[in-house]
């Protein structure tokens, strides 16, 4: 009878909890799908009904998986692991949408490796004698992904009417970069005027490099401060673990008592604050 009477609860419980995170999944789809253009930069890795239940789904583990591991240390609390467990439930809702962001800008970063391939083949390709638009579709053929993505785009807008300067100007504002905006603004200038664009690609090359050889000189040299930013606020994470090894006795009140979670969320916040402050300093903008 008390098997039957948990069986019951159990499986009222969790209908609740499916048809209310059913309910709020709806209404948040109904929500972001109103918000048109809030993640069309992430349009190339995950659509937003993908997105939105993989943020659903760390969530629930996080927070369950955390909760677990407390009751494992003996955390009886729930004034200690409830807290906890919604914050890691809340870092696991931020996880996908970080992790994305996280390939966007290696994307933009990837594009941005491939504007001087870009600018020396519209150079070379009306130097030979070809108009900038069959530069430019002789350029994307060979070049690769995601430049060579963007560029069909420019195109396939540019054969359904567009100006080609004007599409340009949209491949712009989809990966804004400095030498993108600046050579857009070039071709555009130029195309206007009427004057050599074979003279003004080559300069842009020349310039387009020069920046480039002084960008990979610069993150040469912030790298060792943006190893000393990780390496300082993963010291004490490591200290505590190797601690918990050699006496988990000494430790462990640090996470079965209130004083002790309040303790880690103090070192959490003064490491974040660490962390960001030498990013800030060791990261100069170009």
């Amino acid at each position: 009878m008390e098997m039957l009477s948990f069986v019951i609860v159990f499986a009222a419980v969790a209908l609740s909890v499916y048809l209310l995170v059913s309910t709020i999944y709806k209404i948040t789809l109904e929500h972001l799908e109103n918000k048109k253009g809030l993640y069309d930069d992430l349009k190339y890795f995950v659509t937003i009904p993908r997105l939105l239940s993989m943020r659903f789904s760390a969530l629930f583990i996080m927070g369950i998986t955390l909760m677990v591991i407390l009751l494992a240390c003996g955390v009886v609390n729930p004034f200690i692991y409830l807290p906890v467990s919604i914050a890691a439930a809340v870092l696991g809702w931020m996880a996908p949408l970080f992790y994305f962001r996280w390939k966007q800008v290696q994307r933009k970063e990837l594009f941005e490796a491939k504007l001087l391939d870009f600018t020396m083949g519209l150079a070379s390709g009306m130097r030979s004698g070809l108009g900038l638009p069959q530069a430019l579709e002789a350029t994307s053929k060979r070049i690769g992904d995601p430049m060579q993505e963007e560029l069909a785009t420019v195109l396939r807008e540019y054969r359904f009417g567009m100006e080609l300067a004007d599409a340009l100007q949209r491949l712009n504002e989809r990966m804004p970069s400095e030498d993108m905006n600046l050579l857009v603004t070039t071709i555009k200038l130029t195309t206007k005027t009427g004057g050599s664009l074979v003279e003004v690609m080559d300069k842009m090359v020349e310039m387009i490099r020069g920046r480039r050889e002084f960008q990979e000189r610069l993150k040469n040299m912030t790298a060792q401060g943006k190893f000393e930013a990780i390496a300082m606020s993963l010291a004490p994470l490591a200290a505590f673990i190797l601690l918990y090894i050699v006496d988990p006795n000494l430790m462990r009140p640090m996470v079965t008592t209130g004083i002790g979670w309040c303790g880690i969320g103090i070192v959490a916040v003064m490491i974040s604050c660490g962390y960001f402050v030498i990013k800030k300093i060791v990261t100069i903008e170009v």
